[in-house]
């Protein structure tokens, strides 16, 4: 069991957007082993979904959230923390609001808890600040603060 990663994916719903929601696609543990192919997707509801930034964010056992990457309408845009960078693709399909992560060759430090999440419009300023950062948390209290 010690090559086998445990990955959940759960969806972050937003309690401050009243009727807005985030649904994970399934709901439930995946197991996979290192060196393969993890893919998630995630449906929002409630909101238009072409006009807000997508990330994924995860929270491995025992420590803090980590952010993975924002995905953009337009892909060309899309942004990735270090940890992912080149086994990461996050990916859209506007017109049936899902949202969708593809980590490739996963390691062990992938075990953790994924989550989907809509950003506010201020998230979108302060992803735009950090968005050359080597690393991102997501915090309740401070949304985005650069690792140190």
């Amino acid at each position: 069991m010690m090559n086998t990663l445990t990955l959940l994916l759960v969806a972050l719903s937003l309690p401050c957007c009243t009727g807005q929601s985030m649904e994970s696609i399934p709901s439930s543990s995946v197991v996979k082993k290192p060196g393969e192919t993890l893919s998630l997707s995630c449906r929002g509801s409630g909101f238009t979904f072409n006009c807000c930034v997508m990330s994924w964010i995860r929270q491995p056992a025992g420590k803090g959230l980590e952010w993975i990457g924002s995905g953009f309408s337009d892909a060309s845009r899309n942004t990735y923390a270090s940890s992912v960078q080149g086994r990461a693709e996050i990916s859209r399909d506007d017109s049936n609001s899902m949202v969708y992560l593809r980590l490739s060759n996963l390691k062990p430090e992938d075990s953790a808890v994924y989550y989907c999440a809509k950003h506010s419009q201020w998230l979108k300023e302060a992803e735009r600040l950090y968005k050359n950062s080597t690393e991102h948390l997501f915090t309740k209290t401070n949304r985005w603060q650069q690792k140190i």
